[in-house]
C-alpha cells in the first residue's frame, strides 16, 4: 500500500473588509485650528502700529492736501509697536531726488510737512472759530427781534388800557427790561402794596408774559433819598417786598410760579445820579425783566 505523502492542507487567508479609521476627523480638526491660529498671529500683527509710520502716513496726507509735495512711506523693516522698523520716504514730486530720511534735504522736507500741518491746524480753528462766532451773532440777532417783539405786544396792551406812558423799555444782557415807576399809581410812600393802578399795568401786561418761554425777574428798586423807613427795617426789605407783592400778584393772575424770581436792590443801581431830578422817582421803580434764553444770567444788569 503506498504511502501518500500527506501534504498540509493551505489554509486560505480570508479576506476581510478594510478597517474603518473613526478617527480621521482629527486630521481635518487639527488642520482647521492650525489655520486658525495663522489667522490670528496675522490679525495681530496687522494691529500693532508703528508710530513712525503713522506720523509719516499724516505728514504725507496733510502735504497732499494743502502742499505741492506728498510722502509716502516704503517699508523695509519689520513692524513694530515702538517704532523701531526702518522707513524710508519716497517723494511723489518729479523735481526732487528721494533723498529718504537722511541728508538736510530730508530734513527741509519734514520741516515743510511739519509747517504746512500746523498752518492747516491754524485754519481749521480759525474757521471753527468764525463759524462759531457767526452763530452766536445770528442767535442774538433772533433773540433780539423777539424781545422787540414782547415790547410791541406789551405798548399795545398797555395803549389799549390808556396807560402807554407807565413804564420804559430797555434791552441789555439780561433781555428786555419793563420798568414800571412805582409812584403813587403804584405804591404808597414806604408800603409794598399793590395799589389799583399797579394792577392796572400789571393785568395789561400779564397775557403777553404769560405766552412766553422766557423765565421773569422781578426786581425792587428805591430812590436814594436819605429817609428813613418807618414800616421796614431798611431800604432793602422794602426793595424786596414790593418785588414780593408784584410776582405774587403775577402768580395769581396765572404765572407758573417756577419762572418767576424776586430780588430787592435799595439805591444801588440807580438809573439817574442823585443830581438829576428826575432820580426821585425814576429811580423809585419795579423792573420786570424778561429774561434772555441765550443766557442764565440773573440779577447782573
Amino acid at each position: 500500500m503506498s504511502h501518500k505523502s500527506i501534504r498540509p492542507k493551505r489554509v486560505r487567508h480570508q479576506e476581510h473588509e478594510e478597517h474603518v479609521n473613526h478617527e480621521r476627523w482629527l486630521v481635518t480638526y487639527a488642520d482647521m485650528l492650525t489655520l486658525l491660529m495663522v489667522l490670528f498671529i496675522i490679525m495681530f500683527a496687522m494691529s500693532q502700529i508703528d508710530a513712525k509710520k503713522f506720523s509719516l502716513l499724516k505728514e504725507g496726507l496733510a502735504m497732499g492736501f494743502g502742499g505741492p509735495t506728498a510722502s509716502i512711506v516704503k517699508d523695509s523693516g519689520p513692524v513694530s509697536d515702538g517704532g523701531a522698523a526702518d522707513s524710508e520716504v519716497t517723494s511723489l514730486d518729479p523735481g526732487v531726488e528721494n533723498p529718504g530720511l537722511s541728508g538736510s534735504a530730508g530734513g527741509s522736507s519734514n520741516q515743510a510737512n511739519a509747517d504746512a500741518m500746523a498752518k492747516a491746524e491754524k485754519q481749521a480753528v480759525q474757521a471753527a472759530d468764525r463759524a462759531q462766532a457767526e452763530q452766536q451773532a445770528s442767535n442774538a440777532s433772533q433773540e433780539l427781534h423777539n424781545l422787540q417783539e414782547v415790547e410791541q405786544k406789551i405798548n399795545q396792551a398797555l395803549k389799549k388800557s390808556g396807560i402807554k406812558d407807565a413804564v420804559q423799555y430797555t434791552i441789555d444782557q439780561r433781555g428786555l427790561v419793563i420798568s414800571v415807576l412805582t409812584s403813587s399809581v403804584v405804591f404808597a410812600g414806604d408800603r409794598a402794596d399793590l395799589l389799583p393802578g399797579g394792577r392796572r399795568i400789571l393785568d395789561a401786561i400779564t397775557p403777553t408774559l404769560r405766552t412766553l418761554p422766557n423765565d421773569i425777574e422781578v426786581d425792587g428798586h428805591t430812590n436814594q433819598l436819605p429817609v428813613p423807613t418807618r414800616n421796614y427795617p431798611s431800604a432793602w426789605e422794602l426793595s424786596t417786598a414790593r418785588a414780593s407783592t408784584v410776582v405774587r400778584y403775577l402768580i395769581q393772575q396765572g404765572m407758573a410760579p417756577n419762572r418767576m424770581t424776586a430780588a430787592g436792590f435799595a439805591g444801588t443801581r440807580p438809573l439817574y445820579p442823585p443830581s438829576d431830578p428826575r432820580s426821585v422817582t425814576l429811580n423809585r421803580r419795579v423792573e420786570i425783566v424778561v429774561l434772555s434764553n441765550l443766557t442764565a444770567t440773573r440779577s447782573t444788569p
